[in-house]
């Protein structure tokens, strides 16, 4: 017997009720699994990095370069599942020469390049240009060149142009919400528009994807922020950690309040529907829905967070409840796609049969590739810090004693040169 038959056999196995040959096999995988995965982080990074920027809350200021960097290294990275997935992936360039603007899909390009291009390119730029100019003059070649070559050969450090730079970002962001809500929302609309598929047409789709981006992003910058303190050996900033894990927990309270009216609103639906809806969630889904994504990714981190805000708790206590909740998000997000992407392909057209999803662990549509793209923003993100300080270099002045303008420059004048 071929592997494509023994496959096939695996799967009608665990096939029930009447289905249609076609649907025997689910075509979105893993990778669209993770695509929505990886764009909510960006969208949620993005939103907490707004927070200093446009809301004036200095409270969370130590994570506001983490969260950029953050939000650059998974947006590199997010339409390579996409990219994968494709028969031809060497052709996606044909949406940009060739657009289709009726098409949510086709009009990604577009939205991803913008955000790219328009929104975080350049807000990482002029948050970063003056600091850029410093570590030219400061570092040794070849990084004092690639410092040169990332603040594109500017030298003014003058004190009106880090004012030019402050107002360019603030208004950058500000046009950068809206962009990240459109960059992940849409999405959401893309399932919620498919009026057919009762497990995914719903108005308030692309709302529920939002809220739980923002989630999911302000819960991986938490775990990042704490994981690079300790591993630099630094005091974290309980005041910062305190005030993020509170947006945090309302996130998630409006999140699951989203959520619970978006089922309510399934609930009158045709009879039909809501029928095989219930052997879905019965049958199918009932461990990445009420296991991994209900109880384990939000009931459980929510009243962590309430313990934790509610006791007097040392900080050494308050840190272990914060990560260990922060962890549990994320598992319950990822839950969350994977209950949208794979649970709307499993029933059949003819809401009279359910059918079953068989990951593979190699080949590009694999397990191996979702791990290996779901890793790859982290080295990219490694790499930025390594190259692009996550503290102002006035901060680290104040900390370390170090001095701000280079010890090697014989006229410190000279970096304020146009």
């Amino acid at each position: 017997m071929t592997a494509e038959a023994q496959g096939l056999s695996e799967l009608l196995e665990q096939i029930t009720g009447f289905i249609y040959p076609n649907e025997i096999e689910i075509h979105w995988s893993i990778l669209i699994v993770v695509y929505p995965y990886i764009t909510g982080l960006v969208a949620g990074a993005f939103i907490l990095a707004s927070l200093v920027k446009v809301f004036n809350v200095k409270e969370v200021q130590p994570t506001y370069r983490l969260a950029l960097l953050t939000a650059l290294a998974f947006l590199l990275v997010a339409p390579f599942p996409l990219l994968l997935h494709l028969g031809r992936p060497e052709r996606f360039y044909e949406i940009l020469l060739t657009p289709n603007v009726t098409s949510a899909m086709a009009m990604f390009g577009f939205v991803y390049a913008w955000y790219l291009m328009g929104v975080l390119l350049l807000e990482v730029w002029f948050e970063y240009r003056r600091d850029l100019i410093l570590l030219a003059a400061r570092e040794r070649s070849p990084m004092s060149w690639v410092y040169r070559a990332l603040s594109l050969f500017s030298t003014d450090t003058s004190e009106a142009a880090v004012v030019f730079d402050r107002k360019a970002v603030r208004a950058i962001t500000i046009i950068g919400i809206p962009s990240a809500f459109l960059l992940h929302g849409y999405v959401g609309f893309i399932f919620g528009s498919v009026k057919a598929n009762p497990w995914w047409g719903s108005v308030l789709m692309p709302i529920v994807f939002l809220m739980s981006a923002i989630v999911s992003g302000i819960a991986l910058v938490i775990l990042l922020y704490m994981v690079l303190t300790a591993m630099r050996r630094e005091a974290i900033d309980m005041g910062c950690l305190d005030t993020i894990t509170s947006y945090l927990f309302y996130a998630v309270i409006v999140d699951f309040s989203l959520e619970a009216l978006d089922f309510i609103h399934r609930l009158y639906q045709s009879e039909e529907s809501v029928k095989i809806l219930g052997k879905l969630i019965t049958h199918k889904l009932f461990m990445s829905l009420f296991v991994l994504q209900i109880l384990l990714g939000m009931f459980i981190p929510l009243g962590i967070l309430v313990l934790a805000k509610s006791r007097k708790f040392n900080d050494d206590l308050r840190k272990l409840l914060y990560f260990t909740a922060v962890i549990l998000i994320q598992l319950g997000i990822f839950s969350t796609r994977w209950n949208v992407v794979i649970g709307g392909q499993l029933f059949s057209k003819s809401f009279r049969g359910l059918m079953t999803y068989k990951m593979e662990v190699m080949g590009i549509e694999g397990l191996l590739t979702a791990l290996v793209v779901l890793a790859l923003p982290f080295v990219i993100l490694a790499v930025l810090i390594r190259v692009l300080p996550t503290k102002r270099l006035d901060d680290q002045a104040s900390t370390t004693g170090e001095p701000v303008v280079p010890a090697g420059a014989a006229n410190p004048a000279a970096l304020t040169r146009s």
